[in-house]
C-alpha cells in the first residue's frame, strides 16, 4: 500500500481481494510459487466436439494459444490442425487431426502446473534442436528438490534455418530460449546453466572467426553469466521430445 501512495496510484476495493492465497488472474489461477490454467476455463474441454469448419479450428487453436506455455509440443501437436488453416486447403478433418484434437484436450484436462519464477533462484535451461524445430525447458528447484518447469518453448525453423549446420541450430536453440525468459534471466545472482547435448557449441565460447550471424548470437549471449554443460542427449528428453 505504501508503494500504491508513492506512486500515487488508486485501487477499486471491489476489485481487490486481500489476505489469500489463490486469486484468478486473465485466465491463470495463480498460488504461492505456482501457476495454472483457470479450470472454469478448462470446464468445457471434455464435451468440445471436432471442429466441422476452418472457423471451428480457429476457435479451438484460439483457446490452445492462449494456455500453450503450459503444454509441452504444444507446436508439434497443432501441426495437423494449422494445416487446415493455411489458405487455399481444402477442410478434411483427418486421423491426423483427431489424434492431434484428442491429444490437446487430454493435455489440457490433465492440469498441468507450472511455476512461478523466481528471480532470487537459480534457473537451468534445456536446450536441443532438430531438423525441424528448437525446444527448451526453463526450470527451477522447487522445495522437494526436483527441478520443475516453468515454461516452455517449441519454435520452428524456416526453410533457411533447416539448412543450419547443427551446431548453429543448436546455438539458435539457445539464443531463442535467452530472448523468450531474459526478462527472468538478464542480471540475476546466479549463473543461467544450459545444458546441451552438443560439445561443438563450446567452440562459440573460443572461436576467433564466427561468421556474422554467429557473431550477432555470440554478442547476445555474452550479455548473460551463463554456464554451458554438455550432457548426453538422453539427459535432456523433455527439449529433446519438443524439438
Amino acid at each position: 500500500m505504501r508503494r500504491l501512495q508513492t506512486h500515487d496510484l488508486f485501487l477499486k476495493p471491489e476489485k481487490c481481494e486481500f489476505d489469500v492465497t489463490e486469486v484468478v488472474f486473465l485466465g491463470m489461477v495463480i498460488r504461492p510459487g505456482y501457476i495454472a490454467m483457470d479450470p472454469i476455463k478448462l470446464a468445457g474441454i471434455a464435451e468440445w466436439e471436432p471442429p466441422q469448419t476452418v472457423k471451428g479450428v480457429r476457435v479451438f487453436l484460439g483457446f490452445g494459444n492462449f494456455y500453450r506455455k503450459f503444454i509441452g509440443k504444444y507446436t508439434q501437436l497443432t501441426r495437423p490442425l494449422n494445416d487446415l488453416l493455411q489458405k487455399n486447403w481444402k477442410f478434411k478433418w483427418t486421423r491426423e487431426c483427431q489424434i492431434a484434437f484428442d491429444l490437446l484436450k487430454a493435455k489440457f484436462l490433465s492440469e498441468p502446473i507450472l511455476v512461478m519464477p523466481d528471480i532470487d533462484k537459480p534457473f537451468i535451461i534445456e536446450a536441443d534442436a532438430s531438423k525441424w524445430a528448437t525446444g527448451a525447458v526453463l526450470r527451477q528447484k522447487g522445495t522437494d528438490g526436483e527441478w520443475h518447469p516453468c515454461g516452455y518453448l517449441l519454435k520452428s525453423l524456416s526453410p533457411l534455418e533447416r539448412n543450419y549446420e547443427i551446431y548453429d541450430r543448436e546455438l539458435l536453440a539457445i539464443y531463442r530460449a535467452l530472448m523468450e525468459w531474459r526478462h527472468y534471466l538478464m542480471g540475476g545472482k546466479f549463473k543461467v546453466v544450459i545444458l546441451s547435448d552438443h560439445k561443438n557449441l563450446t567452440y562459440f565460447q573460443t572461436a576467433q572467426k564466427l561468421n556474422r550471424r554467429q557473431a550477432r548470437w555470440s554478442l547476445f549471449l555474452s550479455e548473460f553469466d551463463l554456464g554451458l554443460v554438455h550432457v548426453p542427449g538422453k539427459s535432456i528428453t523433455q527439449a529433446d521430445a519438443l524439438s
